[in-house]
């Protein structure tokens, strides 16, 4: 068994028109937990179908049950309104490298 690197642990969606299910297959390791929590929630929806002895798995589930959430920028008023929020609330912003008290 050979540990796969970084760029080898992809996860691959396969969705086509003419099937009511989708297969996801990956090494992601909050993916996996999410789909292992809904398959043992949802058992007809959703199954592991294989899991790998590199860690990937790929589960099967009804498309319906599936979507891409795509998530624009936050303009530049959004952010000034969240960092305002923020200090008024107490919030602390943590920066790479600074350690807080």
């Amino acid at each position: 068994m050979t540990k796969l690197s970084k760029y080898e642990k992809e996860t691959i969606i396969n969705w086509n028109e003419g099937e009511r299910l989708a297969s996801i297959y990956t090494f992601n390791a909050s993916l996996k937990r999410r789909l292992a929590d809904f398959s043992r929630n949802y058992p007809l929806l959703c199954r592991l179908e294989r899991s790998t002895p590199e860690g990937g798995v790929t589960y099967v589930l009804d498309k319906s049950r599936l979507s891409v959430r795509l998530v624009p920028p936050y303009s530049e008023e959004r952010k000034d309104a969240a960092s305002a929020y923020a200090r008024k609330h107490g919030f602390q912003v943590l920066t790479p490298g600074k350690k807080t008290a």
